[in-house]
């Protein structure tokens, strides 16, 4: 499926430019000489790009669930919510931790995170953290990103489409997708 042209209103993302992106950020990263010893994502947004991550620098990967966009269908954002507890496999979270996200919308996810992991995990010695976008609308900036978006875009990720799909409607829906 084509994907709509790109605005200064909408950034329109396909599934290659997408994984392009994720492929060009661990550029960056390993490209920057610095060494992590895990990867924590931010779910949702940060699990993909994570996820990739973790397996291309081959570190543990930990998922951190956090949410602040529930206001007006999820377009704006609202108090930020961090769970109490993450996921990971190898544990505790100690050393040199890459936090990965999509983006950086308003900052306040980030930089909270951060002074999250600081506070509350001491064998952590440094936080680096990296994006795909940044919008002009940040107040912080992540170690790592790769497009700067001054004009604050909604951006429409390939995996949107997921967000209004229910299971009664899959059947259908792989059918569009079937060769005639």
């Amino acid at each position: 499926m084509n994907t709509p042209a790109s605005t200064d209103k909408d950034l329109w993302v396909s599934w290659d430019e997408y994984n392009r992106l994720v492929e060009r950020l661990a550029l960056q990263v390993y490209e920057s000489n610095w060494k992590f010893d895990m990867v924590l994502c931010l779910a949702r947004g940060g699990v993909r790009p994570g996820d990739v991550i973790s397996r291309i620098f081959d570190v543990p990967l930990a998922i951190l669930s956090t949410s602040s966009y529930r206001e007006e269908a999820g377009t704006k954002q609202g108090n930020l919510d961090i769970a109490k507890y993450m996921t990971m496999t190898k544990g505790p979270l100690a050393g040199k931790i890459l936090l990965v996200d999509d983006l950086a919308d308003s900052g306040v996810t980030l930089m909270k995170v951060s002074d999250h992991l600081k506070a509350h995990y001491p064998e952590v010695t440094e936080v680096r953290s990296a994006v795909l976008w940044v919008k002009g609308t940040s107040a912080y900036k992540p170690d790592y990103h790769l497009e700067d978006l001054p004009h604050n875009p909604w951006i429409h990720q390939p995996f949107e489409d997921y967000d209004g799909l229910r299971p009664h409607q899959l059947s259908a829906w792989m059918k569009k997708f079937e060769k005639n």
